[in-house]
């Protein structure tokens, strides 16, 4: 069965890189969800807005599928500008991103969730309660979709950003970081993936079309790391299951 990746979180998930600065990556075993179909992938995969370009999962999924030689499929559910109050459980964007999930996985496996946002709580003290907030969210998610044992790979914002024109976002951005990397740290099947280093587009808020290249091949780096868990999690589940069944029979 084809194996799918679910994309959450803002503008710079959605993907705003230039398609005209980057070579397109052609694989004909990559799919999009659109209404609930795998098209062959084509730019933009998430078409949030107009100017929606370069993706991060397009690199992270040809990876994915050479490696793991299976059809990729990705479900963009990502939508810019928005904050974690709007991912909340039972929003809007929460519930169309289960719906279209669930209606991915009647054809398809979920093998991962690719997050990025944050941007958008670099403000008024937002920053600092953001991994309480991301944890509920995260853990719903895997609660309705039952994705306990897969990766959730969260992605840093770019230190591009202590040059942006907000002040606000210039000097919380840091404070985002560490508390992504706590979430990663402190739950299961989960990797933070680092942003240094990584280019911007002239507004520097967005990251350029050849760093969501590079950013999508660090996903899966980091993916790799967690997927080796979920065997060992899987092995440790069986065995598990045995001791109990044999205790049972004593």
């Amino acid at each position: 069965m084809m194996h799918s990746i679910l994309l959450i979180g803002q503008s710079n998930m959605a993907g705003r890189g230039f398609v005209s600065e980057v070579e397109p990556i052609v694989n004909d075993k990559v799919f999009v969800n659109r209404n609930g179909r795998w098209r062959g992938m084509y730019v933009p995969v998430n078409p949030d807005r107009a100017f929606s370009g370069i993706n991060l999962a397009e690199s992270f999924c040809d990876l994915y599928q050479k490696e793991h030689n299976v059809d990729v499929g990705i479900i963009p559910c990502a939508d810019g500008g928005t904050n974690l109050d709007q991912w909340q459980v039972g929003g809007l964007l929460f519930d169309h991103a289960c719906y279209m999930a669930s209606l991915a996985s009647r054809t398809s496996t979920i093998a991962a969730v690719l997050w990025h946002q944050g941007e958008s709580d670099c403000h008024d003290g937002l920053q600092f309660v953001y991994e309480k907030k991301f944890t509920v969210i995260m853990n719903e998610f895997r609660n309705r979709l039952g994705l306990h044992d897969v990766p959730f790979l969260l992605g840093g914002l770019g230190d591009y950003l202590k040059n942006y024109s907000s002040p606000d976002i210039a000097q919380n951005y840091l404070e985002v970081n560490k508390q992504l990397r706590s979430v990663a740290e402190h739950n299961p099947m989960t990797g933070f993936v680092s942003a240094e280093g990584l280019g911007a587009n002239p507004d520097n808020l967005h990251f350029s079309a050849a760093a969501l290249r590079e950013f999508g091949v660090r996903y899966y780096n980091e993916f790799l790391k967690l997927e080796d868990k979920s065997k060992i999690f899987e092995e440790k589940v069986t065995d598990d299951l045995a001791i109990k069944t044999n205790l049972e029979a004593l």
